[in-house]
């Protein structure tokens, strides 16, 4: 089983889950997050004073599926994130060991 983390633009939140229900999954977690990259925040004037924006809203979105689901729904969130700007959108996988439904106790592939 694979971990899919995808951090997004929040408007773009609606069509990533809509892409995610066609190819099959059928729960995830959403986070609203901030933070900042490269390009370290941006100037706002707030009644004539200058400051720095240093933490850009986003949302995160988790979703465990098989490893041979994996690639599919990891291409599918890069295709549907992309908005024609070059920054403010990562997508991580990483590898879950074990994944228990507390309710039933059933383990595996049988709990996502």
């Amino acid at each position: 089983m694979k971990k899919i983390e995808a951090i997004i633009k929040p408007f773009k939140l609606d069509e990533v889950k809509d892409a995610l229900a066609e190819v099959g999954v059928q729960g995830m977690t959403v986070t609203e997050v901030k933070g900042f990259g490269r390009t370290g925040g941006k100037k706002e004037v707030y009644r004539g004073s200058a400051y720095v924006v240093d933490f850009v809203p986003k949302v995160k979105i988790e979703v465990v599926v098989p490893d041979e689901a994996r690639s599919r729904r990891a291409r599918g969130d890069r295709e549907v994130c992309q908005d024609g700007a070059h920054r403010g959108r990562k997508i991580f996988v990483t590898p879950i060991e074990e994944a228990i439904r507390i309710r039933t106790g059933e383990r595996g592939k049988d709990a996502i």
